[in-house]
């Protein structure tokens, strides 16, 4: 094992557990401020308490994924120091503007949302929120154009002398068709991330007061309240959910005929499509062999890759033994192929997980349908909580998919990831600080699980007491921690 290898394991650990909680974040914004317009426009007292009870789960996963997404851009200078080198005048550009733009904005505004309560407006605290949402949203798309050149290098050039990228185009960079189609993706997978965690948290409520509360027996009906204010969250999460869920499909159309123009060998081995064809057909199921390159077994659907990649089922797909060969020619000796096995289940798993999650959010809608029913079987409680790791875990191998599927390289065509570690950093310099890594960020998880777990089994009347009447006015809390 080398420094390498560590170093990318560490890279991979940091990203996969600071993306446990960025789609919550960039989801829950949105969730929560259309809860607070609810709130705003019909006076009803759930409402409020929705938002208050969400906003406070917001807060502490955004506040987490803070402390988390720090570590990312020290690991730059700390173990990619030969990357940092070359991409740091156009990738420092967009990492800017996040920091002194986007984040300033939501932190802001989310310290004035906080504490907001009576002292601001309505409507100018209800602003907050929504710029809060947006803020977070526009840090998602700085960082997505600055990961979305590196697989789509545009506006720069090479300096000759320093051999450094130099930035020419800033907005070719955020223009970048990769920038917009990666951000509307990822922005989708994350709404269907953020509708299924509040799906789990109103479900898990609506069942243990529908089958562990004080009336008992299965089918029986909530108290009141309780059914009013989770029911509805219920719904508007399953709504969340099944609209970014056709955003999804959309976007991972556009997706895949990206891949096939600017990263056909990702494309390639996300299929395990080893030979160039005409009428390629989308695998569902293979064993291959990588040292024979080919699949002994591969079950398909005829055509579908095809037109998954080309818009057209009889349009020609490369294979990766064809494409292994042009770029050998093309950038030297080398093994241009990523690993087939990791990418190839990565693409099935991300689908399949993030299906699960959207056909829960169908299905919920339609035992949800009128104007007080619930679900009475209990399994649907059951599937609704299982869908957010789900979810969770589409999201995850997504980004395993996107990362893995462009190696060996760093930059396509431009940088190997062979080349962009640091010179100086031994293999016991990155195993001390991924093992110190991984205790710190096992000791947040649990943090954050405990708070997690506190809030939501206390429920939000400790936040916004229930009421007997419209006193609303009266009711409306300061956040208290």
């Amino acid at each position: 094992m080398e420094a390498l290898d560590l170093a990318r394991w560490q890279f991979g650990v940091t990203t996969i557990y600071h993306f446990l909680f960025v789609p919550l974040t960039i989801g829950l914004s949105f969730i929560v401020a259309v809860l607070q317009t609810l709130w705003f426009r019909t006076g009803k007292h759930e409402y409020l308490q929705a938002t208050q009870f969400f906003g406070k789960l917001f807060l502490i996963n955004f506040a987490m994924g803070v402390v988390t997404g720090i570590v990312q851009e020290f690991q730059f200078g700390m173990n990619w120091s030969e990357y940092s080198r070359f991409v740091g005048d156009v990738f420092g550009a967009p990492l800017a503007m996040e920091a002194l733009l986007a984040f300033f904005l939501e932190s802001t505004f989310i310290g004035l949302w906080i504490f907001g309560w009576h002292r601001l407006p309505r409507a100018a605290h209800l602003a907050c929120i929504w710029l809060v949402a947006i803020g977070t949203n526009l840090s998602a798309y700085f960082i997505l154009a600055a990961n979305a050149w590196m697989r789509r290098p545009v506006g720069y050039e090479v300096d000759p002398e320093t051999g450094r990228a130099q930035l020419t185009d800033i907005w070719a960079v955020l223009s970048n068709d990769q920038a917009w189609s990666t951000y509307l993706h990822t922005v989708s997978a994350a709404f269907i991330t953020a509708g299924l965690f509040v799906v789990a948290v109103s479900a898990y409520k609506l069942w243990r007061n529908t089958h562990h509360g004080d009336t008992g027996t299965v089918g029986t009906t909530p108290p009141a309240r309780d059914f009013a204010l989770f029911r509805g969250t219920l719904k508007v999460g399953l709504a969340f959910t099944l609209i970014a869920g056709a955003l999804v499909v959309f976007s991972g159309d556009h997706q895949a005929k990206l891949a096939a123009e600017y990263e056909p060998m990702k494309l390639a081995a996300a299929e395990a499509h080893w030979d160039t064809e005409e009428g390629a057909d989308f695998s569902t199921f293979a064993v291959g062999d990588t040292e024979a390159r080919y699949n002994p077994i591969d079950v398909t659907v005829p055509n579908v890759l095809s037109f998954l990649a080309t818009g057209h089922f009889e349009g020609e797909v490369h294979g990766m033994n064809d494409l292994q060969e042009a770029y050998e020619e093309y950038y030297g000796p080398g093994d241009y192929t990523p690993n087939v096995f990791v990418v190839y289940w990565s693409f099935r798993l991300m689908i399949g997980l993030g299906l699960f999650g959207v056909g829960i959010a169908a299905l919920g809608l339609y035992l949800t349908r009128g104007k007080e029913r619930l679900p009475r079987n209990r399994w649907f409680y059951f599937a609704g909580m299982a869908a957010l790791p789900a979810a969770l875990a589409a999201n995850i191998f997504g980004w395993v998919l996107t990362e893995m599927g462009r190696q060996p390289w760093t930059v396509h065509g431009q940088l190997l990831t062979a080349n962009s570690v640091s010179p100086g950093v031994s293999l016991g310099t990155v195993a001390m600080s991924l093992g110190v890594f991984t205790a710190v960020y096992g000791l947040l998880f649990v943090v954050e699980v405990g708070l997690l777990a506190k809030y939501i089994k206390a429920g939000p009347s400790h936040l916004v007491p229930d009421l007997e009447n419209d006193e609303h006015e009266a009711a409306i809390p300061h956040f208290s921690y």
